[in-house]
């Protein structure tokens, strides 16, 4: 993983080249290289996961220099993929993955793509031709921007990178106001900054020496379901397959392994995963230094999960890392971190850079982690519930739903057979009933999509029509940027099992009851999991989510560090919001009333409060170092 730079069809100069790639340095610490020539430029911040040779080095050049790529990312099946082109006669000075790419390109030209396993941007120079090939993996888990000024392109991982070279800069006001309503945007190609846009995910484009660009898009998931088995434990035998084959391929790495591990189902799930495949033998290039469990902890919070993670390791007879993250940092460091997120969310992403600077102190540069299965196999109560026009007033179905929902809102499992469910029950249900058909009636759709048009999208249940958007549309996209920004800001790699395109396409073949099975949230990673995990882990129903617990940090740690910002002149000068002195009233209520939700503290303070921070650190440029 690294952080890759390029121009076309326009003229910068080496020194210039370095200043932007250098903007990156987080990404890749372990080196740089600059290729020039007739106003193309590719840029390649280093950090070394496989082949930590000089022959690992970027960009790197194929077919006796007629094509250059700068590759940021993984394909994880490279090896496969490289002996089927020895046995066409290609040969490699390599261990990487980035020269299996390139001679796929030559091989199979765009279908290379298919091929490919894994996460990546990358952009391929053919210098005979004068046309570059750009790419970017069909999930968008690496990042790609572009800018286009009259014909001349620069692109990079980071919108930082491309900065230097635009003729002038302007805030995208309009974006910021959609984002305070919904702060989903990462599919969007609008960026935060007006003159840069978003390459998107799933899209591949031609750019030639002028700089005339022509995109494709190449994936798109409904394009690929699978058939499936039609019984609930053969879905669950394969699942199990392709989840473990995801996590061994995920595995091969020249550097250490590790995992940020929380306590709950998925990071478990991964973590235990690896113990098994390293109990079994003859794996290819899988690195058996992976014994090393992050664990970020909210002592005194209701984000604490600590005795689950504990669990998980004493299971495994691993040690683990414990991270406090109960103190404030620096007002010069909370710029920089602002800086190097580069974008908007709702929560601060503190903790989370916190526990991939750990992994990078202890010499863990490689984390296997837990992010999508949310997404994609119903993990979060709220999305259950719109499985319920899926159980067509089949009152066993309807129960499994509504303990699904339930239950995950406390230690204690509901009674199915109590007064109390049965009351709770019909209400959950009439009221979703009443909303659902309500649509109908009016003729709007169940579940607003882009997707809508497909084919496939009516084969879709309710529920996979609401995950299909949080997957593709709303709430993974925004996450896997966080979790890219996060941990590439200490030079870690996040590698993401479950975002697997074999196990994504697995999610939308499978019907709803074998996501909400027996009333469990992602109950087939459960039921395929559980004899490699502890039962209570498996088949733990409360959910936490790793997320800071930033009422509380208001009025602990960060109180007086906010409470100096919302004070000063430049807060109350700032047009970005429309009303600093609201902004600081409703961080006095977070102080003084103990009923003020974590809710209010996102959306009302730390909301408004870090579109300041983000002009100061990114726009200003105050948070670089």
């Amino acid at each position: 993983m690294c952080g890759i730079f390029g121009t076309i069809n326009y003229r910068i100069s080496e020194e210039k080249a370095l200043d932007c790639l250098n903007r990156m340095i987080h990404r890749g610490p372990d080196g740089y290289g600059i290729w020039q020539e007739d106003g193309v430029t590719l840029g390649h911040r280093r950090l070394s996961i496989l082949d930590l040779s000089e022959n690992g080095r970027q960009p790197m050049s194929y077919a006796d220099g007629r094509y250059e790529i700068t590759f940021n990312g993984e394909v994880y099946n490279f090896i496969e993929i490289r002996r089927e082109l020895m046995s066409k006669g290609y040969t490699f000075k390599s261990d990487t993955d980035t020269e299996v790419i390139i001679a796929a390109f030559i091989e199979w030209g765009e279908k290379c793509l298919d091929m490919f396993n894994g996460m990546w941007t990358f952009a391929i120079w053919d210098r005979l031709e004068k046309k570059m090939f750009i790419s970017r993996d069909r999930f968008g888990i690496k990042p790609l921007y572009i800018a286009n000024q009259g014909g001349r392109i620069a692109f990079a991982s980071e919108m930082k990178a491309i900065m230097p070279l635009l003729d002038k800069t302007d805030i995208n006001r309009s974006l910021i106001e959609r984002y305070l309503k919904n702060p989903h945007y990462e599919m969007q190609d609008e960026c935060l900054v007006e003159e840069i846009k978003r390459f998107p995910a799933g899209f591949c484009a031609w750019i030639d020496a002028s700089g005339n660009i022509e995109m494709k898009r190449w994936w798109n998931t409904l394009d690929h379901l699978v058939d499936v088995h039609a019984a609930f434990e053969d879905q669950v035998e394969k699942f199990r397959e392709l989840f473990l084959d995801s996590c061994r391929i995920r595995m091969r790495s020249d550097v250490t392994l590790g995992t940020a591990l929380s306590g709950g189902l998925d990071s478990s799930a991964t973590i235990c995963a690896m113990a098994h495949i390293m109990n079994g033998a003859d794996n290819d290039r899988v690195n058996n230094d992976w014994q090393h469990a992050f664990v970020a902890t909210f002592a005194g919070t209701p984000f604490d999960e600590t005795r689950y993670a504990r669990q998980v390791t004493d299971h495994l007879g691993i040690n683990s890392t414990f991270l406090n993250i109960d103190e404030s940092v620096s007002y010069d460091e909370l710029l920089n971190k602002t800086y190097l997120f580069e974008d908007l969310w709702v929560n601060t992403q503190i903790p989370m850079m916190k526990i991939y600077e750990q992994e990078r102190k202890y010499g863990t540069l490689v984390s296997l982690d837990g992010h999508g299965a949310d997404e994609l196999y119903c993990g979060y109560n709220f999305d259950a519930l719109r499985a319920l026009p899926d159980a067509h007033f089949k009152m066993h179905d309807v129960d499994n739903i509504i303990r699904a929902y339930v239950d995950q809102l406390s230690d204690k499992e509901a009674d199915v057979n109590s007064s109390e469910f049965k009351k709770k029950r019909n209400r959950i249900y009439v009221d979703n009933l009443i909303h659902y058909y309500g649509r109908r009636i009016l003729g709007k759709p169940a579940v607003d999509s882009s997707y809508t048009g497909h084919p496939a999208w009516k084969e879709l249940d309710n529920l996979n029509k609401a995950l299909f958007v949080s997957t593709h549309e709303t709430v993974l996209p925004t996450l896997l940027r966080n979790y890219d920004r996060d941990s590439m800001a200490a030079s870690v790699e996040i590698r993401m099992p479950f975002m697997d395109y074999r196990l994504v396409q697995y999610a939308f073949s499978i019907g709803w009851k074998s996501k909400l099975h027996d009333g469990y949230t992602k109950s087939i990673i459960r039921d395929a999991m559980a004899p490699f995990m502890p039962k209570d882990i498996a088949y733990r129903r409360t959910k936490v989510g790793f997320n800071a617990p930033i009422n509380n940090w208001m009025k602990t740690c960060y109180r007086e560090m906010f409470a100096d910002i919302m004070n000063s002149a430049d807060f109350m000068n700032c047009d970005l919001i429309d009303n600093p002195a609201q902004v600081k009233a409703d961080f006095e209520k977070v102080l003084n009333d103990d009923s003020v939700s974590f809710s209010f503290a996102c959306y009302h303070v730390w909301n408004k409060l870090q579109l300041f921070l983000w002009e100061q650190a990114f726009i200003k440029e105050k948070g670089r170092r």
